[in-house]
């Protein structure tokens, strides 16, 4: 995954007074919202229909066969996803997604600014199917707890639809999963391989 130097990248600020805001967010994130997200890409790309992409990085080898039939799927019939893409299983989710033709959101739980976009984004962003979109201006740098449990709170509010792949009891993924149920997000069920 190289980075390409020549394609120079703008990361954008979407406020709520953006044509591409989504609703979801006054709605699910309230007040925090409002200050306002950064992006790269295509927000127009919010306006579809959304699964959200949730995976412990832990996850037992049924879920993780299961996640790759559904992503599959979801990605044959052009579903949109949405996810950090920053555990194991996600990060494959994403391999297998890019290879497809459908919008894809990635949501780093850092900074976007001087972010490197890997080479094999760029095609992605040429043709409007890729947005990368965080919550965070300036920092962190790198992920961390804090970082990670925002920025999943972020997909989960942007989704329609939600597929947890494996939640461990007493992690972070579990603590999203209430939350979605909270804001009754419908969940997808996991494909057998």
């Amino acid at each position: 995954m190289g980075v390409d130097p020549i394609h120079p990248i703008q990361v954008l600020t979407l406020t709520p007074s953006h044509p591409d805001w989504p609703q979801l967010l006054d709605e699910r994130l309230k007040a925090a919202a409002r200050s306002g997200f950064w992006f790269i890409g295509s927000p127009g790309i919010l306006a579809e229909h959304k699964v959200g992409l949730f995976c412990s990085v832990r996850c037992p080898g049924e879920a993780t066969v299961g996640a790759y039939s559904t992503v599959r799927k979801l990605r044959d019939e052009g579903v949109t996803v949405i996810s950090g893409f920053h555990s194991p299983v996600e990060k494959e989710c994403l391999r297998i997604l890019l290879e497809g033709k459908q919008p894809i959101i990635v949501c780093p739980a850092r900074t976007i600014v001087r972010m490197r976009v890997p080479s094999d984004w760029q095609p992605l962003l040429d043709d409007g199917r890729l947005l990368i979109l965080s919550r965070f201006d300036q920092s962190p740098r790198r992920a961390d707890t804090s970082s990670t449990r925002r920025r999943n709170e972020l997909v989960a509010a942007l989704s329609d639809e939600v597929l947890i792949v494996h939640a461990e009891p007493g992690g972070s993924i579990e603590r999203i999963s209430e939350l979605v149920d909270r804001w009754h997000i419908p969940r997808r069920k996991l494909h057998s391989g």
